[in-house]
């Protein structure tokens, strides 16, 4: 038997940051990834670092990870892009929200920019002419999720963390882990595998979803900032069985990264015609010049959500040495650096930065 101080269980981005972030402060980490590294929901990510404000914990934790995020902004495999995120109107309803959303992101610190319809175009005039204004929160930025999720993997395996890839962990045990070749780790365990989570803690309540991502051809200088339609998160945490939001993203290289969409009940990776024409359709409605452009690549991810909408980053109930990290659906990325750390500060008993009481796994007992 292996001996650890730390064994993480999936290599996607939350636990490439906890492998990162456990060897740099000195601990003797094992990383457990069957497939690619980054390869499962972190390779269908959008990567944007955006606060998101519609749950208090929801804003904590994003903008708490935002901060960290700092960190990288110089790291060239991260890709990071301080592209700000513009937040469009296309109702009345929608600019009326705007004093309270900014109010919010104020209350936390977040600089913010009210604009109207004429500054809409021109900041950017490729959106519809119809738009009514929005709210720009220009120091949000994107990064590339599955280059700095292989980077931050290496980093460890250069601090002296060992990889294990290719292998499986087929059960917990009260002192670590078997893998699908009978070998044996010990130490404490940390379950960040995203929906393959449930496999080994199936007392966890987690369901699917179904995200389609389209990557178009360059055209550089198109779009200038990460732009969401308001209603964005009506949809993100609505329970309809199939929704779609306005969501793109220019990329450094001159390509532009169109979501989003989210489906209840599809397990597997293929594509729907019917909700990538929805998802399209509401693209070409807030920008009209999308419409002619060249799509290179149409994949999809399944993104991993619990009952709450809030993800479980905390001791697991019931196990003793087991941690979770799971559960963060279309915020993994964004608040990777904020849920490493929140989990390490638990597991040296420091006082954490935010309140970690929304993300304990432990409220699962009381909806049973």
């Amino acid at each position: 038997m292996r001996q650890f101080d730390l064994i993480v269980v999936g290599a996607g981005i939350i636990g490439a940051q906890c492998a990162h972030l456990a060897t740099a402060g000195g601990r003797k980490v094992a990383i457990i990834e069957p497939d690619v590294v980054g390869g499962g929901v972190t390779a269908a990510s959008m990567g944007h670092l955006v606060t998101m404000d519609d749950d208090p914990a929801e804003l904590a934790l994003s903008h708490y990870s935002l901060g960290l995020w700092e960190q990288y902004k110089d790291i060239a495999e991260a890709e990071f892009s301080r592209c700000g995120t513009l937040w469009v109107a296309a109702t009345e309803q929608e600019m009326q929200a705007v004093p309270a959303k900014r109010e919010r992101l104020a209350q936390a610190g977040i600089r913010t920019e009210a604009i109207d319809a004429a500054g809409l175009r021109q900041l950017e005039p490729a959106l519809a002419d119809d738009l009514l204004g929005g709210m720009l929160v220009p120091d949000e930025a994107v990064v590339y999720p599955p280059r700095i999720c292989d980077w931050l993997v290496q980093r460890a395996i250069a601090g002296g963390a060992n990889l294990f890839q290719g292998r499986r962990v087929v059960r917990l045990r009260t002192d670590g882990v078997e893998l699908d070749d009978g070998s044996l780790l010990s130490g404490t365990v940390v379950v960040a595998a995203g929906n393959a989570s449930t496999a080994l803690l199936p007392e966890l309540p987690m369901h699917q979803r179904r995200g389609h991502l389209v990557i178009t051809d360059r055209y550089p200088g198109l779009l200038n900032h990460q732009v969401l339609e308001l209603g964005y998160a009506d949809s993100a945490h609505g329970n309809d069985d199939v929704s779609v939001a306005f969501n793109v993203q220019p990329r450094p290289t001159g390509q532009l990264l169109l979501g989003s969409s989210r489906e209840h009940g599809q397990r597997d990776g293929g594509i729907n015609p019917a909700v990538l024409q929805r998802m399209l359709e509401r693209t070409f409605r807030y920008v009209p010049a999308l419409a002619p452009l060249k799509a290179i690549r149409v994949w999809t991810g399944q993104r991993p959500c619990t009952t709450d909408g809030r993800p479980y980053i905390g001791a697991m109930p019931g196990w003793r040495g087991v941690w979770v990290a799971t559960g963060h659906e279309g915020l993994g990325v964004a608040t990777s650096t904020g849920t490493a750390q929140l989990l390490l500060d638990l597991m040296d008993g420091k006082a954490p930065a935010i309140d970690p009481a929304p993300y304990d796994p432990a409220r699962v007992l009381a909806w049973a």
